[in-house]
């Protein structure tokens, strides 16, 4: 993973965002993220528990600790409250983006390169709208994608426009768990692991 980056938090957007429901609860939360110097990641409401609304958050070097989460949540529960964008009751879920997060800023495809991940588009190159390979950096306005499925005698480098990306997010595998192993408490590891396991099943 590349070196931490400088940068402010909301100085960089995300080069998609959510749809529908999802879109307007993050209309309202982004700025008071951005106000305590972390970056929204994404929003997603799901079934969980009744009805779950998951805000994904992070500083501008890629981390997030439980202390920013639990300030995330305390501050952005009264402004949902007073928007109040869902008809009915709902839980607020605060998070970091995890090991095999979602991929939604520039520098998130820079700082992974050489990680494995799952890419989609809005529009498709060439009749092909999904891509899984080996991210090899940014170049200008493109993203690199080093191609292992590349068909036996044809180029395995692809660049896909950054503007036509819809979804991202790395794939976990050995690599990645180790990486975030080595970065995580001793308490977090175990949990780790066991997630691991879990998505192998």
């Amino acid at each position: 993973m590349a070196e931490s980056s400088q940068m402010e938090a909301g100085q960089e957007p995300r080069l998609f965002g959510e749809k529908g429901l999802e879109a307007r609860i993050a209309s309202i939360v982004e700025p008071v993220i951005i106000d305590l110097g972390f970056d929204l990641v994404r929003v997603r409401i799901t079934g969980q528990h009744g009805c779950t609304v998951q805000i994904m958050a992070e500083a501008t070097d890629g981390t997030m600790s439980i202390d920013g989460c639990e300030a995330v949540s305390k501050a952005v529960s009264p402004v949902l409250d007073v928007e109040d964008p869902i008809d009915g009751e709902y839980n607020l879920e605060i998070s970091s983006p995890g090991v095999d997060r979602p991929l939604v800023r520039r520098r998130d495809f820079v700082a992974w390169a050489g990680h494995e991940a799952k890419i989609e588009l809005s529009v498709p190159i060439d009749g092909r709208r999904r891509y899984r390979g080996m991210l090899d950096g940014v170049d200008g306005e493109d993203l690199k994608i080093v191609l292992p499925d590349a068909p036996q005698g044809s180029d395995p480098n692809v660049r896909v426009p950054l503007t036509d990306l819809s979804e991202a997010k790395l794939v976990m595998n050995d690599k990645l768990l180790e990486l975030a192993l080595k970065a995580q408490p001793v308490d977090d590891a175990a949990e780790l692991e066991e997630d691991a396991a879990d998505r192998q099943e």
